[in-house]
C-alpha cells in the first residue's frame, strides 16, 4: 500500500534533509506506528504520505513515495486526500464546522458523494468510533477525547485506503488513549485500512502495531514487529525512546540472570514471562 524508496526531503529553508534514505514499504492493512526522538523527521516522514510534502510545505524532494500506485509528489493534493485520510496534533485547527454531524458531512459534501449514501456514511463512521450519541453535539463542548473521535469519523467517512495520524493522543489520558486505539484497530481490521501513527508513546504502539518504525536522526533505525524492535531496547534508550515499563523489567532481570531475555510488550506478556521464573 505504501512504498518509499530513497527518499530524501530538504525544506527550502532548511539547512540540510530533514529525512534522508528512507526506504520502507508498508503492506496493505497494516497497522504501522511510528516513533523516535523529538525532531528525528517523524512528522516529515507522514507529510510525504499523504502529499503535505511538497505540496504544502516546498522543498528538495529525493527518491519515491507511493501510496496505492500514486506518486504523492506527481499527484495532487485534491486527488491523493481521496486515498489518504489525515488528522493532525491539534485537532482544533483540523474542525471547520461548530456541530458533529456537520463536520462528519463537510468531507463527503466537498467530494461530491451522493446525498443518498452520506447518511449511511455517517451512520458508520459516528459507530466505528463509539460516538453516534455526540451526533448533535456542538464540538465547543466536547472533551480532547471526543474531539479526537469526531475528527477520525470525518475522516473515515471519506473511506480512505490510508489514516495517517500525528500523536493522536498527545493531549490525552491513558484511559482516553487506550480508547482511540482499541477503536482505530477494531476498524482497521474490519475494513482492511492501512493506518499509520505517529505516537511519543511507545507503550501504546508496541501494544497494538503490526509494524513499529523508529526513526532517528532523519533515518529510519528500526523497522520490524514491535517484539523485534523492543530487543533493542539499549539501543532505543540511547538515542531517547524509552520502552515499556515490562519491557525494561524483564531485560534487567534477563541482565541478571533470573530469566530468559524474551522481548515482552504489555504487562501480561511480562507477568507470563515471571510465572516461568517462580514455577
Amino acid at each position: 500500500m505504501i512504498e518509499i524508496t530513497d527518499f530524501s526531503f530538504q525544506y527550502r529553508e532548511g539547512g540540510e534533509p530533514t529525512v534522508r534514505d528512507i526506504n520502507l514499504s508498508i503492506p496493505a492493512g497494516t497497522f504501522v506506528g511510528i516513533t523516535g526522538p523529538a525532531g528525528s523527521g517523524k512528522s516529515t516522514l507522514t507529510y510525504a504520505m499523504n502529499g503535505i510534502v511538497p505540496h504544502c510545505y516546498p522543498g528538495d524532494f529525493y527518491g519515491s513515495v507511493l501510496v496505492d500506485g500514486l506518486d504523492t509528489c506527481e499527484t495532487a493534493l485534491t486527488d491523493l486526500s481521496r486515498a489518504v485520510g489525515s488528522v493532525c496534533q491539534d485537532v482544533d485547527s483540523q474542525f471547520v464546522t461548530p456541530v458533529v454531524e456537520d463536520e462528519v458531512l463537510y468531507g463527503m459534501e466537498n467530494f461530491g458523494v451522493p446525498r443518498d449514501e452520506m447518511e449511511t456514511r455517517l451512520e458508520r463512521a459516528l459507530a466505528d468510533m463509539g460516538i453516534a450519541d455526540l451526533r448533535e453535539r456542538t464540538i465547543a463542548s466536547l472533551s480532547g477525547g471526543q474531539k479526537q473521535k469526531v475528527a477520525i469519523a470525518s475522516v473515515l467517512a471519506m473511506e480512505p485506503k490510508v489514516l495517517v495520524l500525528d500523536e493522536p493522543t498527545a493531549e490525552l489520558d491513558p484511559a482516553s488513549s487506550q480508547s482511540v486505539f482499541d477503536l482505530l484497530v477494531s476498524y482497521a481490521r474490519t475494513h482492511g485500512t492501512t493506518v499509520v501513527v505517529v505516537e511519543q508513546k511507545i507503550a501504546l504502539l508496541s501494544r497494538y502495531a503490526d509494524m513499529l518504525v523508529v526513526v532517528e536522526g532523519g533515518r529510519v533505525r528500526f523497522a520490524d514487529e514491535p517484539r523485534r524492535v523492543l530487543a533493542h531496547a539499549d539501543e532505543l534508550l540511547e538515542i531517547g525512546v524509552n520502552c515499556p515499563r515490562s519491557t525494561t523489567l524483564v531485560n534487567r532481570l534477563a541482565d541478571r540472570g533470573v530469566c530468559e531475555r524474551v522481548a515482552v510488550r504489555t504487562v501480561s506478556e511480562a507477568c507470563d514471562a515471571l510465572e516461568q521464573v517462580v514455577a
